[in-house]
């Protein structure tokens, strides 16, 4: 990257830094049953409720606790469940409709990050009518409080219940992109492990990778503070001792109940100290290709560590240090190529490539563009790259 792009993106970031503690960053309320969640969607004037979910979920019974708590109060509820992986616009006016037609004023998310986004998306829409979502697309675009609502996941990873971020495809242009703003974070959310006990492998470990890599991008960025730092370092040890368990006993309910809250912790974490390149090139392979994006990120995450460089040493053997795989007599770099050797080694044993099937080498100047577009200036990465650099990171992700 040019001197003068670069001193550009660090002056951003810096003043972004500064201004952080004067923005209005919460955290949701954490409930602890379903009574608590017709309860909390009262206290707030929400009487007629949009359950967004998506159709496997709903097939198998999982908005049932909800749907009875909420009878049991003489509450409405109307069903929207047609979200699918990659949430598009259709989807969110699919949604907003069902919203509009049954006069509710609270949403219910129950599912994955997909499914939470668009409920995010459903309630931006809905106060704010005449603005279209590719018009909310980046930073602070909505800026108006949401009708109640309780993010309830049911997988673990995504962090959406606690973050400022909905990331929407866009249907026309099949390019993928976040809408970021504080009014985003859910009002309340529930963390129940029953919810995933039934995972397949393939998603337990994609969205278990997305978390680690939330966690770690929030940990090795320039806008760190102590509680995100924390955050991050305590959603690591929890992957860091669970993850492997989750995926090896999907039955396993206290490793399926520390994964929701490394999740949670590393939405958390990410929401005030941003990602970085691995979510920006994941987000433009999943809007042109439609691969999954904890998937994306898990190929991703120990390749771009690798092109950090001696920038990332230091921190990445903290969180070695923290979790437990090194000592602390040993080096910086040393410590840092044995985290990013258990990634690898994390990945092979969920049989994940190391590169991208649907990936085309003609794409990739074009996807390239998109991922900086998307990162820069935003994005405190600890080493900044333009659009030649990244695309250098995807002819190494072309399978051979």
């Amino acid at each position: 990257m040019n001197f003068f792009k670069k001193a550009y993106c660090r002056t951003y970031q810096t003043i972004f830094r500064i201004l952080m503690p004067m923005f209005p960053y919460r955290e949701p309320k954490l409930l602890q049953d379903y009574n608590e969640v017709a309860d909390s969607l009262l206290e707030e004037g929400g009487r007629r409720v949009l359950i967004v979910t998506d159709q496997t979920l709903y097939s198998l019974g999982l908005t049932k606790k909800v749907e009875e708590k909420l009878q049991k109060r003489d509450m409405h509820f109307a069903i929207y469940d047609k979200i699918l992986p990659n949430p598009t616009i259709k989807q969110i006016e699919d949604g907003l409709k069902t919203y509009l037609d049954n006069d509710c004023n609270a949403i219910v998310a129950v599912g994955g990050g997909s499914v939470m986004d668009t409920a995010k998306m459903i309630g931006a829409r809905a106060v704010k009518p005449n603005q279209s979502v590719a018009g909310m697309q980046g930073l602070l675009k909505i800026n108006k409080k949401l009708p109640p609502l309780c993010a309830i996941p049911t997988t673990a990873g995504t962090g959406s219940e606690a973050t400022v971020t909905a990331v929407i495809t866009d249907d026309q242009t099949h390019k993928k992109y976040p809408i970021n703003d504080f009014c985003l974070i859910p009002h309340f959310a529930l963390l129940d492990s029953e919810l995933t006990l039934g995972l397949g492998k393939f998603t337990t470990a994609t969205t278990g990778m997305d978390a680690l890599t939330h966690a770690v991008e929030a940990y090795i960025g320039h806008s760190t503070t102590k509680q995100t730092r924390k955050a991050s370092l305590d959603a690591i040890k929890l992957i860091y001792n669970n993850l492997v368990q989750a995926y090896d006993n999907g039955k396993n309910d206290y490793a399926r109940a520390n994964m929701l809250e490394a999740s949670y912790l590393a939405g958390v974490a990410f929401t005030r100290s941003y990602v970085g390149y691995v979510h920006a090139i994941a987000h433009s392979l999943g809007g042109k290709y439609n691969t999954p994006h904890g998937y994306a990120n898990a190929v991703i995450l120990p390749l771009m560590l690798e092109s950090y460089g001696a920038s990332v040493h230091k921190k990445l053997a903290e969180i070695a240090r923290h979790v437990g795989l090194v000592n602390s007599q040993e080096k910086d770099d040393e410590a840092s190529r044995k985290f990013i050797d258990w990634i690898k080694a994390l990945n092979a044993h969920f049989e994940i490539p190391e590169t991208f099937a649907e990936l085309k080498e003609q794409d990739i100047e074009q996807l390239a563009k998109q991922a900086d577009k998307e990162a820069n200036p935003l994005y405190p990465v600890p080493m900044l790259m333009d659009r030649e650099e990244l695309e250098h990171i995807y002819q190494k992700l072309l399978a051979k």
